[in-house]
């Protein structure tokens, strides 16, 4: 069976003026790929990776240019053009991938970026969706706490940014620990930081626990040295110089700080802390 909106395992079938045509390896429908996707050594019998989609003219078609995302995927495009029907985005094929006005969670103009979950609507036809809480999964995750994860920036909610995990789950890393100018679109790694009982699921940047505080305390001795063992750091210091200076919360650098002093490493004074020369 043919899966439309992407990657086909296929074999070909028969080759005519107009292209080839190609079925599945276990099955008897066919697709054709255009002449223009034809290489002089193909034969009957191959068989070929190609991607299912549907021509400028709504017919199936396979091809061998692959699109940015495939059915199933969130992923963050570009507004090619509008129409009375929808928005247009550039996914990268000849024809562009259609975003309804009813799955338009915003208004759009030409050369915005919007993160989409591509889908097939009712008639089979290959769209895309802004309205992402419809497509994440519904299921319990198989998540443990500080599993290293990928995730997808989606946007801003009132307590911080909210992102796609692993391609399938909806996570939320708060405002009030996170440093960074992150943007829609952006991929990055995260943490898992609580599985809540109701299904939501809370990232952060950083691992938790103190075996993460580790590397931490490595880059504040480190930054000791190079300062001549003084570093004008106190408990009022801004977060965000903390974040600048370690790349972590002010509570990760806090945790690592009173490591190095329980091992005697470091003095904490009032204005500053000081390495102690061994």
């Amino acid at each position: 069976m043919l899966e439309i909106g992407r990657i086909n395992k296929l074999k070909c079938t028969r080759k005519l003026e107009q292209g080839a045509y190609f079925s599945p390896i276990q099955g008897e429908e066919e697709v054709l790929l255009p002449r223009r996707f034809v290489t002089p050594d193909l034969e009957i019998g191959q068989e070929k990776e190609l991607f299912v989609c549907y021509d400028s003219e709504d017919r199936l078609m396979a091809t061998t240019e692959w699109p940015f995302a495939m059915v199933g995927d969130f992923v963050h495009l570009k507004v090619k053009s509008l129409s009375r029907v929808g928005a247009f985005l550039d996914w990268g094929l000849g024809k562009d991938l259609f975003l309804p006005f009813s799955e338009q969670s915003r208004e759009l103009k030409q050369g915005d970026y919007v993160v989409v979950h591509v889908y097939l609507d009712k008639s089979d036809r290959i769209a895309s969706s802004m309205r992402l809480d419809r497509f994440v999964a519904k299921e319990a995750p198989d998540f443990k706490e500080n599993d290293e994860v990928s995730i997808l920036i989606v946007g801003q909610s009132p307590l911080g940014i909210k992102a796609i995990i692993d391609g399938a789950h909806c996570g939320l890393l708060y405002k009030n620990e996170v440093f960074e100018r992150l943007s829609p679109g952006q991929k990055m790694k995260a943490y898992i930081k609580v599985l809540r009982p109701d299904g939501k699921i809370d990232l952060s940047l950083q691992k938790q626990g103190h075996k993460s505080s580790e590397p931490i305390a490595e880059l504040i001795i480190e930054k000791l040295r190079r300062s001549g063992g003084i570093l004008r750091l106190t408990e009022k210091t801004d977060p965000k110089i903390i974040y600048d200076l370690f790349g972590v919360s002010k509570k990760k650098y806090k945790m690592a700080l009173g490591g190095l002093y329980k091992r005697r490493l470091i003095i904490i004074h009032e204005d500053r802390i000081e390495l102690i020369q061994k």
